[in-house]
């Protein structure tokens, strides 16, 4: 028996609503029999001149249409908040959830079958994910795709890593401003997200890891022919995915985050990964926690990528992309189905590596083990993390006293003073940035080391803050500790001088003043006053979890896949 189309309950009427439907679609030039019964497929994009790395996303929708109407479908395009990590204030982060509310009403509230996403931006995938499924209808990704590699001087250069270096260099009076600005326009040479295994890049790497777009949508240069075809032919799937009824659902289980969670240690992946993560698992209904980031301790690194290695996300595609480090997993993949219908084991089929100083075989890996740490202890008993792969190994195991910076202007204010009290062995800690406190937890996790320190040809300290840091960054970070300063964690309570003990190797993030002391620092501490008292902002405050939960909002997590019955008119 076929299965009446969920469209059918628009389009299909042969009443008054049914005429108000489709009558008003034909002002658009659709003849009679594109309302035949055909699935109907909305393409949810991202796309906005405000977002330099979903600027592509335009054209990579007539792909996706040719694909649809190739398979029978009838395409339907729709716009969803565009959010331009480079270019919102204050950060993108407190849109995301913002952006999957977009995603999930506009899905429900329209006559669709199945969705296409178009995103690439950081926070843009996992903003179309989370809304998607909560919806759970048949969804399949296409994304931006990266930038082509930098060029400066003859050398390679890549967004977001070497704008952190050049910075630094110009503080130490090791670059000149002239040479700083001149790079700026060789950093951005076409349109694409981060060339670097940014968070974006990320992303895409672990949507392929876990099946949720055609083998090597992660790699593939937002410019490149090829991009636009698996355009096309991930428009003629979707129509194939409603028909054999495969939904985000079947797909994201906890065997493909599982995977994800593998595959973020090979590829060196961004931070931002766990709270995105653990976001779109709560959508799902999967109980993912910080804990089990773990699985990943013993991976090591195979994608020799900035920031974590030397090369960009254009080399990385043509030495095989994500199909040849999936092979490289092997039997540490979990069966998970995808939307090709298979196990995931089949987006490995037939891999070849045609740069092994790009990615690594598992038995020569560019480092042993980088996984994700997860830390906890009295100042993150909610749980914190840090990425080895980018850190210093002689300060993953660290004792210093710390020098407190009460919010981000405090610390823009003096970072760069002389006589600024602190040592190449000084822990920075930064509060009030977390989801609540800035709000919506921006990219400053990794501080600039203070000039001083700098100009003495210091690189890299340790930095702790409930705040996040960009895929691209690098440095001995702690991140996201939870519970956040502005929730009354421990971490309100650090004071200059106190001692800390980072112990990655331990999972270990300890202040070490006694129990009574911390006691009464808590009786005395209030938290700031908000700094929004309306609009989405305010609500975002007032609902958003911490970071070990996703820092979705508590209302939104679940789904909803009931049908809408009522009309409009």
């Amino acid at each position: 028996m076929t299965k009446t189309r969920r469209s059918a309950g628009w389009y299909g009427k042969l009443d008054r609503d049914g005429f108000i439907h489709r009558s008003w679609m034909k002002n658009q030039g659709f003849p009679d029999h594109a309302f035949d019964g055909r699935p109907i497929i909305g393409i949810c994009n991202t796309w906005s001149e405000l977002t330099p790395c979903n600027s592509g996303l335009r054209d990579l929708a007539e792909g996706v249409k040719r694909g649809v109407w190739e398979a029978g479908g009838f395409p339907v395009e729709f716009p969803v908040m565009s959010l331009g990590e480079t270019q919102m204030k204050p950060t993108a982060m407190l849109f995301r959830n913002l952006l999957a509310m977009d995603v999930e009403e506009s899905i429900r509230a329209y006559g669709l079958d199945g969705v296409v996403l178009l995103g690439g931006c950081d926070k843009t995938t996992p903003g179309q994910l989370m809304g998607a499924a909560s919806v759970d209808l048949p969804t399949i990704v296409v994304s931006s795709g990266p930038m082509l590699n930098g060029k400066w001087k003859g050398q390679d250069i890549g967004s977001g890593t070497d704008v952190w270096k050049f910075s630094e260099a110009v503080r130490a009076g090791e670059m000149t401003l002239q040479d700083f600005m001149a790079a700026e326009s060789g950093m951005s040479r076409s349109k694409g997200v981060c060339m670097t295994m940014g968070t974006a890049s990320t992303m895409a790497s672990l949507v392929e890891a876990m099946g949720m777009c055609l083998p090597t949508n992660a790699a593939l240069p937002a410019v490149d022919a090829r991009r636009m075809a698996l355009a096309h032919l991930t428009g003629k799937r979707i129509v194939e995915m409603v028909d054999e009824d495969i939904k985000p659902s079947d797909v994201l289980t906890r065997e493909a985050f599982e995977n994800a969670i593998l595959a973020n240690a090979a590829v060196g992946g961004s931070t931002n990964a766990v709270v995105h993560l653990l976001a779109i698992a709560g959508r799902v209904g999967v109980d993912l926690t910080l804990k089990d980031f773990e699985l990943a301790s013993d991976i090591p690194l195979l994608v020799n990528c900035m920031p974590s290695g030397k090369y960009l996300m254009e080399d990385f595609c043509y030495a095989g992309g994500m199909p040849v480090v999936l092979n490289e997993l092997g039997d540490r993949l979990r069966s998970a189905k995808t939307v090709l219908g298979g196990d995931i084991s089949a987006y490995a089929d037939g891999a070849e590596c045609y740069n092994r100083d790009v990615i690594r075989a598992f038995d020569d890996p560019l480092k042993p083990a980088a996984g994700l740490r997860v830390l906890r202890g009295n100042l993150a008993p909610d749980g914190a993390i840090i990425k080895p792969s980018a850190a210093t190994d002689a300060l993953l195991e660290h004792e210093g006293e710390a020098y407190v910076f009460e919010s981000i202007e405090d610390f823009k204010a003096n970072v760069d003073r002389d006589d600024l009290a602190v040592t190449p062995d000084t822990i920075l800690v930064l509060k009030g940035c977390g989801p609540k406190g800035y709000p919506g937890m921006p990219e400053v996790g990794n501080m600039p080391i203070p000039k001083k320190l700098v100009q003495q040809g210091v690189r890299d300290m340790v930095r702790v803050s409930d705040a996040r840091m960009s895929g691209t960054a690098y440095g001995t970070v702690v991140l996201h500790v939870s519970p956040e300063a502005q929730a009354g964690g421990a971490l309100a309570l650090v004071k200059t001088g106190d001692r800390i003990r980072l112990s990655a190797n331990e999972g270990r993030l300890e202040l070490l003043i006694p129990d009574e002391e911390l006691a009464t620092r808590r009786a005395a501490w209030q938290p700031d006053p908000p700094h929004y008292t309306r609009g989405y902002a305010k609500m975002y405050v007032d609902h958003v979890l911490q970071a070990d939960k996703g820092a979705d909002l508590d209302f939104l997590v679940g789904k909803d896949t009931r049908p809408v019955t009522r009309e409009s008119h």
